[in-house]
């Protein structure tokens, strides 16, 4: 039974599989709750399904996970041999998944400690991924943390939204600025910014503000190492088309990541969805 740190994340990290299988990275789902249904993101309900829902117009919220749910994750590790275990979640502002992480922490069999990467999604993922390749290469806890806080701290996430409608709904964005943008009938362009989500730029039409969204991505990966993710939900023709510019555009791009988001943002955010996160290395 091998010794090392070991990584949790939660499922809205939206790594793919043979990622997480290849640096044995464990991800505990969040809920999704479509009707009187409570669904585990990721095994129960799909993005598709999740996009269905939303465009009849069905009820959809989110939960996060139980403490006992995190309790068991990191039971899993030590009994695998892990002898510490980093735990990197989504935005403590976006859900209270940190706080059932910290409070499952406290009576753990071996030490874990519980980061607020103040991400989502992809952004979420670098920073596991980050996290995952310093433990492999013999980095301590310490290390490991140091290492997804370093890669959080320089990586962007941007993205653009039909409406701001299902953020509003949701909470995630403040309602005077979803009237205002209804009101000018304007496309959004929207980012993260110290675990928030906060408004960018207002642009008339879809075609500009993704051709917007496109500049911003190339102007901020420069000519550095970085790797990307563009990130949709039922926007599937919009996100190919986006990664193959960003491949011909972007001159020190590593790794591009091309997927659509899982049910749990897709629910806060609608269908029609397009993001893209940059990450230096």
């Amino acid at each position: 039974m091998s010794r090392h740190v070991a990584i949790v994340t939660d499922s809205t990290a939206y790594l793919p599989q043979d990622a997480m299988e290849r640096h044995r990275i464990t991800a505990v789902p969040l809920t999704v709750v479509l009707g009187d249904r409570a669904l585990e993101e990721g095994t129960e309900i799909s993005a598709r399904s999740l996009a269905q829902a939303l465009q009849k117009r069905k009820p959809v919220t989110t939960s996060r996970p139980s403490p006992a749910m995190f309790a068991a994750a990191y039971r899993a590790a030590a009994e695998e041999g892990a002898t510490g275990i980093v735990s990197l979640h989504l935005s403590a502002e976006f859900s209270g998944t940190y706080d059932a992480a910290a409070l499952a922490a406290q009576d753990a069999p071996v030490p874990v400690r519980v980061v607020d990467s103040g991400m989502v999604a992809m952004a979420l993922g670098f920073c596991a991924l980050a996290a995952a390749e310093t433990a492999e290469g013999g980095g301590t806890l310490d290390e490991a943390v140091a290492a997804a806080e370093k890669r959080a701290d320089g990586t962007a996430a941007y993205f653009y939204v039909d409406t701001l409608d299902y953020l509003r709904r949701g909470g995630r964005i403040g309602a005077a600025q979803a009237l205002l943008g209804s009101a000018l009938a304007v496309k959004p362009l929207l980012q993260l910014d110290e675990g928030r989500i906060e408004l960018r730029e207002k642009v008339r039409t879809a075609s500009k503000a993704i051709a917007r969204l496109e500049e911003i991505v190339v102007e901020r990966a420069g000519r550095s190492p970085v790797d990307i993710a563009v990130q949709h939900l039922a926007a599937g023709e919009r996100a190919a088309a986006l990664a193959e510019r960003l491949r011909d555009r972007v001159p020190g791009l590593a790794e591009l990541y091309v997927s659509e988001v899982g049910a749990v943002i897709g629910a806060h955010t609608g269908p029609g969805l397009l993001g893209a996160v940059v990450s230096p290395r």
